[in-house]
C-alpha cells in the first residue's frame, strides 16, 4: 500500500485526538485495565492481513481496541511500583523525537540531538550536584543505567589490575569482588549477571534497609583483589538512603569502585529539603537513575553517569571505518551507552528540565515526598492500619494485622479501581506498598487513596 503525505496528516491527527482523549480520561477513569492480555491477544492477533489498512484506520483500530487494556499509569491515583507520569513538554518533545527519526549515536550525523542531550547532561550534573566532568549516557532505564556504570567499573578495575579486558575477555581475569546491601534492588544483581561478575556478597542492613558501613568494612577486609561496591539511593520499600559518606569512605580505604543505584532516589538531591538524604553521594564513581520515575518523562529514559569518562567510553565505545567520529568535543553519544542505534531519548529530559527549571524540579520532587508523608499520616490515623517504614521520601509501606488480611485488602483495593497500589513482602511481612511518583498527585488524590484503603479494609472486615 502506498503511503503519501495525506496518510501522515490523517494518522497524526487521529493519534493526537486519541492521545488527548486518553489524557482527559485520567482524572476519573478506573486505574486498572478492564481486559486482560489473553483477551486482547485475540483482538490484535490472528493471521497477518493480506491487504494493508490506511494509516488513520490503523490508529483508530489500535486506540479503540487497546483502551480497555490500558493501565492508567499516568494518573495521579496510580501508586504501584515506582512509575511516574509524563510532563507536557516531555511528552510533546517525545513526539518530535519520533517525527525527527534521528539515530542519535553520532555528533557528526545528528548534531541537534547530540547538542540537546549534552545540554541535558550538563544540567543534570549541576542539578544533582555531581562532578561537572562526568560523562552522561541516556539508556533505556535504571537497569541499563546500573549496568552501564558497573561496566565502566569492570573495565577500570581490571585495567588497574593489569588485565586487558578488551583483548583477553573475562576468562582468567582477576575476580572482581562485588558487594551489595541486603535490601538492594534485584536489578543490580541482574546487571552484575549480564557483566559476568556473578553473585554479589550481601552486606547487612538496618531495619529500614540502609547498608551498615561497619559490615561493609568487615566484608571488604575478608578478602583481597578488585572490588565493586553498590550503594542505594531510595530503598524500594522504605525509601531509605544508604549512609553514603561513611560507606564511601570505607570503600575508598579498600580501593573499591562505588556505584549508586538511584533509580528514583537520586532526584532527592534536587530538592533543598531532601538533599541531606544524598549527603556524600557525590564522592561515588558512578550513578544510575531513571528519568521516567521522579522527573516524569516518557518511557524509556534511564541515565548513566560516570565520573571517569575514559573508563565509560572504553567499556561502551567501538571504532569502525564507516563511523565518522567528531574530532573534538565530549565524545559521541554511542560511546556512553550499550546501544549503537537508538532514539534521542535525552531530548524529553532536556524539555522537562527546560520547562521546570531548577525551582520547578525541586518543587516537583518535594511535592512527591510531601504527598507520601500526607498519605502516611492519613493511613496511620485509620484503625487497624500500620505504617511500617520511616516515611522520609516517596515510599509508604502498610500492613493490616496478619498477612491474610493484608493480602485481602490489597486485592480489594486493586479490584475497586479508584487507585492502584501494589502488594509486596518486606521484613517478613506482606505489605501494601504506596509509591508516589507522579507529578499529577495532589491533595484530592491523597484523599482518594486514604478513602480507598479505608473502604477496602472495612469490606474485608465485614466479609
Amino acid at each position: 500500500m502506498a503511503h503519501g503525505d495525506d496518510g501522515f496528516a490523517a494518522a497524526l491527527a487521529a493519534a493526537a485526538g486519541y492521545s488527548q482523549a486518553w489524557l482527559d480520561s485520567l482524572p476519573h477513569r478506573r486505574v486498572g485495565p478492564s481486559r486482560n492480555a489473553t483477551e486482547l491477544a485475540e483482538v490484535f492477533g490472528g493471521p497477518l492481513p493480506q491487504a494493508g489498512m490506511p494509516a488513520a484506520g490503523v490508529i483508530d483500530f489500535l486506540a479503540t481496541q487497546a483502551e480497555p487494556g490500558l493501565m492508567a499509569m499516568p494518573s495521579g491515583r496510580f501508586f504501584g511500583w515506582v512509575i511516574g507520569g509524563t510532563l507536557p513538554a516531555a511528552l510533546a518533545s517525545d513526539w518530535l523525537v519520533s517525527a525527527w527519526d534521528q539515530n542519535a549515536g553520532l555528533r557528526y550525523a545528528t548534531p541537534a540531538t547530540a547538542a540537546i542531550e549534552e545540554a541535558a547532561g550538563h544540567w543534570l550534573l549541576d542539578l544533582l550536584g555531581l562532578p561537572s566532568t562526568a560523562d552522561v549516557g541516556f539508556v533505556t532505564g535504571a537497569t541499563m543505567a546500573n549496568f552501564t556504570g558497573m561496566a565502566a567499573a569492570r573495565w577500570r578495575l581490571l585495567s588497574d589490575a593489569g588485565w586487558d579486558l578488551d583483548r583477553d575477555g573475562l576468562c582468567g581475569a582477576p575476580r572482581i569482588r562485588c558487594f551489595v546491601g541486603r535490601e538492594r534492588h534485584d536489578t543490580v544483581d541482574l546487571g552484575l549477571r549480564y557483566l559476568g561478575l556473578g553473585k554479589p556478597t550481601e552486606v547487612d542492613a538496618d531495619g529500614q534497609g540502609r547498608l551498615l558501613p561497619a559490615a561493609l568494612d568487615a566484608a571488604l577486609a575478608a578478602g583481597t583483589g578488585p572490588a565493586l561496591v553498590c550503594l542505594q539511593a531510595g530503598n524500594l520499600h522504605s525509601g531509605a538512603f544508604d549512609p553514603f559518606s561513611q560507606a564511601i569512605a570505607v570503600a575508598r580505604k579498600h580501593g573499591a569502585w562505588v556505584h549508586i543505584d538511584g533509580a528514583f532516589g537520586l532526584w532527592a538531591a534536587a530538592a533543598p529539603e531532601l538533599r541531606h538524604l544524598t549527603r556524600g553521594y557525590e564522592e561515588a564513581d558512578s550513578w544510575g537513575t531513571d528519568a521516567h520515575k521522579t522527573l516524569n518523562v516518557p518511557y524509556d529514559c534511564g541515565i548513566a553517569i560516570v565520573r571517569d569518562p575514559s573508563a565509560l567510553r572504553a567499556a561502551m565505545g567501538l571504532h569502525a571505518s564507516y563511523l565518522v567520529h567528531d574530532a573534538e568535543g565530549p565524545g559521541d553519544p554511542f560511546e556512553k551507552v550499550p546501544e549503537l542505534s537508538r532514539r534521542a531519548r535525552g531530548v524529553p529530559v532536556w524539555a522537562a528540565l527546560k520547562s521546570l527549571g531548577r525551582e520547578g524540579v525541586a518543587a516537583q520532587v518535594g511535592g512527591l515526598a510531601g504527598a507520601a508523608a500526607a498519605i502516611a499520616e492519613g493511613m496511620a490515623a485509620l484503625d487497624g492500619v500500620e505504617v511500617l517504614n520511616d516515611v522520609s521520601y516517596t515510599q509508604v509501606c502498610l500492613a493490616f494485622g496478619d498477612d491474610d488480611t493484608t493480602r485481602a485488602v490489597t486485592a480489594r483495593v486493586i479490584q475497586d479501581g479508584k487507585v492502584w497500589m501494589s502488594g509486596s513482602r518486606w521484613r517478613e511481612r506482606d505489605i501494601l506498598r504506596v509509591s508516589v511518583s507522579n507529578w499529577h498527585t495532589a491533595g484530592e488524590d491523597v484523599g482518594t487513596a486514604i478513602d480507598a484503603v479505608r473502604s477496602a479494609l472495612a469490606a474485608v472486615r465485614n466479609s
